[in-house]
């Protein structure tokens, strides 16, 4: 659309004025900046940091001790079904050793190993976490402690 006699000079003053809006607002800005900033707050975080990555590192040890028991319940409690399960199909059967009681003691035998390995996996990857995050913790307060 071509724009009209009368519509093309409104057009330059509205880029105008909003091109010198924008930059009144970036000025302002930027004018303001260091009066927002507490140099006075920056002296001494160090202490109280390094007591925050203190207090940081016991609860993630804490925390980590809570999750691998949470992981070793899950464990006892998914072994416990499947001993429960294969013992329903024993009774379910006369116990004689049929096709189906010796797949259910498979079955049972399998996820037990699976929940065993499983469990091992994820305790390890909560602890990889955990020295990670501990790592982090400890390099943060060197950085700022220097």
């Amino acid at each position: 659309m071509k724009l009209n006699y009368f519509a093309k000079p409104l057009s330059i003053v509205g880029r105008l004025f909003a091109t010198t809006l924008s930059c009144v607002s970036a000025i302002a800005f930027i004018w303001q900046a260091p009066f927002f900033s507490n140099t006075e707050a920056v002296a001494a975080p160090t202490v109280t940091f390094i007591a925050s990555a203190d207090a940081a590192k016991a609860k993630v040890s804490e925390d980590t001790g809570r999750t691998k028991n949470f992981i070793r319940d899950t464990e006892e409690k998914v072994k416990n079904s499947a001993n429960k399960n294969a013992e329903r199909v024993e009774d379910a059967t006369d116990g004689d050793g049929n096709l189906f009681e010796r797949r259910a003691k498979d079955d049972a035998a399998l996820i037990q190993k699976r929940a065993s390995e499983d469990s091992a996996r994820t305790q390890k990857a909560v602890d990889n976490t955990k020295n990670v995050v501990q790592k982090t913790v400890d390099g943060i307060k060197d950085a700022i402690s220097k």
